[in-house]
C-alpha cells in the first residue's frame, strides 16, 4: 500500500466548552487536543488503517511531546516530524458562537509549526509517498511552508495529490493572491475537496456549476464540494453526482472536512469509485463531528463500515 504523506502546520488546540463563550472574556478552556488540518488529516488516515506520514515541525515541549505520541499511536510515521529547542510548538484557541460559526485565535506563524521549510522535505520520504495531500491552510502560514508545499509536489512527482483548500484569504494576501499561489497545487491535483465558498475564490465564478467547469478544466480529474451535514457533491468530466451526509448530532465541527478529506482519499486507494468513496466520506466527516476536540472523532474503518451499513 503506498503511504499518504501529509505536510504542514501541528499545533496544539485550546477550546471552549460550550456556545456564547467568547476569546476576549476569562473562561474554561479544554485541551491540548492534538490539531492542525494536516494532522487532523493524517492521523484520519492512519485511524482508517491506511499508511499515513507526516512532516512537520514541534517544539521540545509538553505540547509537542503530546503530539507525536498521539500521531505515533494513531499509526501515523512521524520520522518526518522534526523537534526544535528554538521555537515553542504552535496552539490554537477556539471558541464557539451562538450561530454556530467559531472564533480562533492562532499562534502559529512564528511558533515552532512556522519552521517548516523545504529542506525538511527529503526525497527519501517524498518519492516514497503514492498519494500527497496539501491543505491550503499549510500555505498560508508563511513563504517556508508554502515553499516546503512545493518542493514535496517537486519530489513526488509521480504521487496523486489532493488538495483541501481550507482558505486563509486574509493570510494569503487576498483572494487574487490566494488563487495564484493555489494554481500549481491545483493543476496536479487528482481531486479538490472545496466548499462552494472557497469555489468562488479559486475561479472567481458564483455558480457553482461554472466554477466546478473552470476548476476541471485547471487539471484535476475530481472536484468534490463539501457541504457538512447535506454531504456532498462529486464533478468529474461525465457529471455531477450528489451524496446525501449521515444525520449526526455535532459536538465539534472542528477537522471534520479534513476528516472527510482523509476518508475519500482511503476509499479511492481501496478502489472505491467516487461514489462510494464520497459515501464512505460522509460517513468519516459525520463521525467526526461527534466528540469533542479537532481529531478525537477521527475514526476506525470498522466505525465507519457500521455507520454504512
Amino acid at each position: 500500500m503506498n503511504t499518504i504523506l501529509a505536510l504542514g502546520e501541528l499545533l496544539a488546540e485550546f477550546l471552549r466548552p460550550g456556545a456564547g463563550q467568547p476569546l476576549d472574556r476569562p473562561g474554561e478552556l479544554l485541551g491540548p487536543f492534538p490539531g492542525g488540518a494536516p494532522l487532523i488529516f493524517a492521523a484520519t488516515a492512519a485511524r482508517l488503517g491506511w499508511p499515513a506520514a507526516l512532516i512537520g515541525v514541534v517544539g521540545a515541549d509538553p505540547f509537542g511531546h503530546l503530539l507525536v505520541e498521539r500521531l505515533a499511536a494513531d499509526g501515523v510515521d512521524v520520522r518526518g516530524i522534526r523537534v526544535t529547542a528554538e521555537a515553542a510548538t504552535a496552539v490554537s484557541f477556539v471558541a464557539y458562537r451562538g450561530n454556530g460559526s467559531r472564533e480562533f485565535v492562532f499562534h502559529l506563524a512564528d511558533a515552532a509549526a512556522g519552521r517548516l521549510g523545504p529542506d525538511d522535505i527529503t526525497p527519501a520520504v517524498a518519492s516514497a509517498a503514492g498519494w500527497l495531500h496539501i491543505s491550503g491552510s499549510a500555505m498560508a502560514v508563511n513563504a517556508a511552508m508554502r515553499a516546503a508545499c512545493m518542493r514535496a509536489l517537486e519530489l513526488a512527482p509521480t504521487a496523486r495529490v489532493s488538495l483541501d483548500p481550507n482558505l486563509r484569504v486574509e493570510l494569503l494576501g487576498g483572494i487574487e493572491r490566494a488563487r495564484e499561489l493555489l494554481k500549481p497545487v491545483v493543476a496536479r491535483a487528482a481531486v479538490v475537496f472545496p466548499s462552494a465558498g472557497e469555489l468562488e475564490v479559486l475561479t472567481g465564478e458564483a455558480d457553482v456549476e461554472r466554477g466546478v467547469a473552470a476548476l476541471l478544466a485547471q487539471g484535476p480529474r475530481l472536484v468534490v464540494i463539501k457541504r457538512g451535514a447535506a454531504g456532498c457533491a462529486v464533478y468529474s468530466s461525465g457529471g455531477r453526482q450528489d451524496v446525501p451526509g449521515f444525520p449526526a448530532e455535532e459536538v465539534d465541527p472542528t477537522g471534520a472536512g479534513d476528516a472527510f478529506a482523509a476518508g475519500f482519499v482511503v476509499a479511492t486507494l481501496r478502489g472505491l469509485p467516487p461514489y462510494a468513496a464520497a459515501r464512505y466520506a460522509n460517513a468519516v466527516g459525520s463521525l467526526a463531528v461527534r466528540k469533542r476536540g479537532p481529531s478525537e472523532g477521527a475514526a476506525s474503518d470498522a466505525e465507519v463500515q457500521a455507520l454504512l451499513t
